[in-house]
């Protein structure tokens, strides 16, 4: 087999071509909304957000509604509760967070299984790039571009508040409105994603490419470009493996991004574990001389 035979047979199918645009459309709006989320902190708002959709797309598909709308409308549900759980008690955000996330995952399980349904209704939480269709492919690319605009236009205002949400408010925007904005902007994305790789990898994709372009560079504008293209690139070299190993798809496009973060946290030029263990014996021995 030539390598270009290797490179275009996957693709001679359409549910592999509709499986590649849909996740490189997820992998890059996920990318860049990973920037903020990582700057932030917001890692574990992220899971939270991405799982508690689960009840909202059973709860469509019960109603016949589109999954995106249920999926939304849950992800707001859940910023809202983690809000006055913490607001209204004792308990801290990230026990907040743990409270509703898993609460509402555990009912969306339960919908799940005492729904009846010809539908196989666990791609839900697994995935199912394999078995996309055209209606789902349209979804994605709306929500995507819909989603990516709105932080590109934005992205001045999202920056200041990742950075420093006290001069945000000085110049006269609001830091809440900015957090809520990105809450939803987070829903939507779960939603975007939640067709790749399910609810249970969304967070991956969520959070690994920001994190691993935060270690390659110190300006944002670099990591708003970094993040995306490496989780594009992860995103088509998981695809191709999981083709020609047979593994899931949705899996190995997260241990694809996995990797890429492993080894960019060994060997990045100035924040890799073995590159600057590296540098720092280079210069005790220079030190020495």
């Amino acid at each position: 087999m030539s390598i270009l035979e290797f490179l275009l047979e996957p693709f001679d199918y359409v549910f592999m071509q509709r499986a590649l645009a849909v996740t490189v459309i997820a992998a890059v709006v996920c990318a860049v909304l990973s920037c903020w989320l990582v700057l932030i902190g917001w890692s574990l708002m992220g899971d939270a957000v991405s799982h508690a959709v689960l009840p909202g797309v059973a709860l469509a598909y019960i109603v016949g509604a589109p999954f995106a709308v249920g999926a939304v409308l849950f992800g707001f549900l859940a910023v809202a509760l983690i809000g006055a759980v913490r607001d209204t008690s004792r308990v801290k955000e990230d026990a907040a967070i743990g409270i509703v996330f898993t609460t509402l995952f555990a009912l969306g399980l339960v919908l799940i299984s005492v729904t009846p349904s010809q539908t196989d209704l666990t791609h839900i939480i697994f995935g199912n790039l394999l078995g996309l269709s055209h209606a789902d492919l349209v979804q994605v690319l709306v929500l995507g571009a819909v989603t990516l605009a709105i932080l590109v236009f934005k992205r001045r205002d999202f920056t200041l508040y990742a950075f420093d949400p006290t001069h945000a408010h000085a110049i006269g925007l609001n830091p809440r409105m900015l957090g809520a904005f990105l809450l939803g902007l987070l829903a939507l994305t779960s939603v975007v994603a939640l067709q790749a790789v399910g609810v249970v990898l969304v967070v991956a994709m969520l959070i690994i490419p920001g994190a691993t372009a935060y270690l390659l560079t110190d300006r944002f504008g670099r990591m708003l470009v970094l993040a995306p293209a490496i989780s594009a690139g992860c995103a088509v070299v998981g695809l191709y493996a999981s083709y020609y190993l047979d593994a899931a798809s949705g899996g190995m496009v997260v241990l694809t991004q996995g990797t890429a973060f492993t080894l960019v946290y060994l060997f990045s030029p100035r924040h890799g574990l073995v590159s600057t263990r590296f540098n720092a014996g280079r210069r005790r021995k220079l030190a020495a001389a």
